[in-house]
């Protein structure tokens, strides 16, 4: 039994999977009924390079290039925990945890 929209055959157990690739790709290929000559050309550029390609403005680049913290007030904050200078308010924590239970509420 063929499938009625790719025409490729499906449910035989002894269809292997190199077969059925080649059955996809062909349906790939081929050109959709009523497309445009730049339509045909893109599609054509799709189906020559079969892979994802990933473009990123150069915005982008620059912030993943950059750490999204502050490598240096980080090593701050360690070595104040470490010496045990570094200020706790436990007035403000108990606050925080307060705000939060009522969130959850």
């Amino acid at each position: 039994m063929s499938n009625p929209i790719s025409s490729i055959f499906s449910g035989s157990p002894t269809l292997d999977k190199a077969t059925l690739e080649k059955a996809k790709r062909k349906v790939l290929d081929r050109p959709f009924d009523g497309q445009s000559e730049p339509a045909k050309a893109a599609q054509a550029k799709v189906a020559a390079t079969r892979d994802d390609e990933l473009l990123l403005s150069p915005i982008a680049k620059q912030a993943m290039a950059e750490p999204a913290f502050d490598r240096n007030k980080v090593e701050a904050i360690k070595q104040a925990i470490q010496d045990g200078s570094y200020p706790v308010n436990a007035r403000r924590i108990a606050e925080s945890f307060a705000a939060m239970e009522k969130l959850i509420d």
